[in-house]
């Protein structure tokens, strides 16, 4: 990891090295129990094992082995950022990545609309994947919300997603989620993280509360769930920790919240592999930015469906436009995942995520399948996905003896 106190000062000032960092969210997975192969192992990817077969590969860890991470925290990680310290709430994120009016004094949460029972248990914790033109519908509905003193602003994220900040005197971030994050139970409780916090756990509930209300005749998203309490993020930019200039390419506001954050800039939205790769194809030439990250996000809903066959055909999907970043002819072209999301599990997991990084100074094995098994075996061994810009702007030439 390079932390928020390295400088600029010790990369080498090469402007003409350019880097590439395409994150596959969800990327990794384990064996489907009827063919012992998991999704990259059963996928057709041409392009992306030739890619392997010419870069030095490795594994990542997010935050160490056995944890497993959300996707704010992973993606720091890959920033180059400590992810147990540089924390940012999921609702900053969203917020940053929305555009909404959110300043430092105000907390931001992350909203899902999900569907209860008569009990009160949560069955859907994504309402179906409601599309995202109900979830605007819904958000506006939401926007009734009143509670003195503090003003609200809910906006529609994606599909189920939505993003509310909270203005008012005496907020405080330190609040647990209502997600029980399994279905069939009830939700969770919000609990203050100090004294400081406990302002914020009233109008929270009160918001619940009044979402309820509002959301009861509603299907399938008749309540929301509220996570990942947020204050406005104060971090060192990569301008000023690495000496680059970042463009963040993403179709999810969470994911330009987190480019954002670190101090990308993000032009605008590209929400498909089509759209994004055309963006990058007309950044690259317009602009002088020196590192390119573009999120491709849709393994993720994959896995977390626990759908693997489509998961398979979305990572054939995602080879398929690869050709379009290397004929770019990039300096250093990099290839992970924040996480890994295997379709049996359903859900995020701690398995450690392939990495492939290509350039001109990479170690390769000669041959290789971009897979969690090869990779493994590949000249970067296991490693934290903090250590990865390191690595990055190494085989970009860009970092500087350290030391007589």
């Amino acid at each position: 990891m390079i932390s928020a106190n390295y400088t600029a000062d010790l990369c080498v000032r090469d402007a003409t090295s350019r880097i590439v960092l395409l994150v596959v969210d969800g990327l990794g997975g384990l064996p489907h129990p009827d063919t012992g192969r998991s999704e990259l192992e059963t996928a057709s990817l041409p392009n992306l094992d030739a890619l392997a077969a010419r870069s030095s590969c490795g594994v990542l860890s997010p935050l160490g082995p056995g944890f497993t991470p959300g996707s704010g925290p992973a993606h720091l990680a890959l920033f180059g950022y400590d992810p147990w310290t540089s924390h940012i709430g999921r609702g900053a994120l969203s917020a940053l990545g929305l555009g909404l009016d959110f300043a430092p004094a105000d907390v931001a949460a992350r909203l899902n609309f999900c569907t209860i029972d008569d009990a009160g248990l949560v069955t859907d914790r994504r309402a179906g994947r409601i599309p995202t033109q109900e979830c605007e519908r819904l958000c506006a509905i939401l926007g009734q919300v009143d509670i003195d003193g503090v003003q609200i602003r809910v906006a529609p994220e994606m599909e189920y997603r939505a993003a509310v900040v909270f203005r008012g005197a005496g907020l405080a971030a330190g609040v647990t989620d209502s997600d029980p994050q399994v279905t069939g139970h009830a939700t969770r409780p919000l609990c203050a993280s100090a004294v400081a916090d406990e302002r914020m756990v009233e109008v929270a509930e009160e918001f619940l509360r009044q979402a309820g209300d509002l959301l009861a005749n509603e299907s399938p998203a008749n309540m929301v769930l509220i996570r990942g309490f947020g204050a406005y993020p104060s971090l060192a930019t990569m301008q000023q920790a690495y000496g680059l200039n970042p463009v963040g390419i993403a179709g999810y506001p969470m994911y330009r919240g987190v480019a954002r954050a670190v101090g990308m800039e993000t032009p605008e939205t590209a929400y498909d592999l089509a759209s994004e790769t055309q963006l990058l194809a007309r950044r690259w030439k317009e602009t002088p930015a020196d590192f390119y990250y573009v999120h491709v996000k849709k393994t993720d809903s994959a896995g977390e469906d626990g759908d693997f066959d489509l998961k398979v055909k979305l990572l054939e999907e995602a080879d398929s436009y690869l050709p379009a970043i290397t004929d770019l002819e990039p300096d250093v072209l990099i290839v992970t995942g924040d996480h890994s999301t295997p379709s049996i599990m359903g859900s995020h997991s701690w398995h450690p995520v392939p990495v492939a990084i290509a350039s001109r100074n990479a170690l390769p094995m000669g041959s290789a399948t971009f897979d969690e098994r090869c990779c493994a075996a590949g000249s970067l061994g296991h490693i934290p996905s903090s250590s990865l810009m390191a690595l990055a702007l190494a085989h970009a030439g860009r970092l500087s003896k350290f030391g007589a």
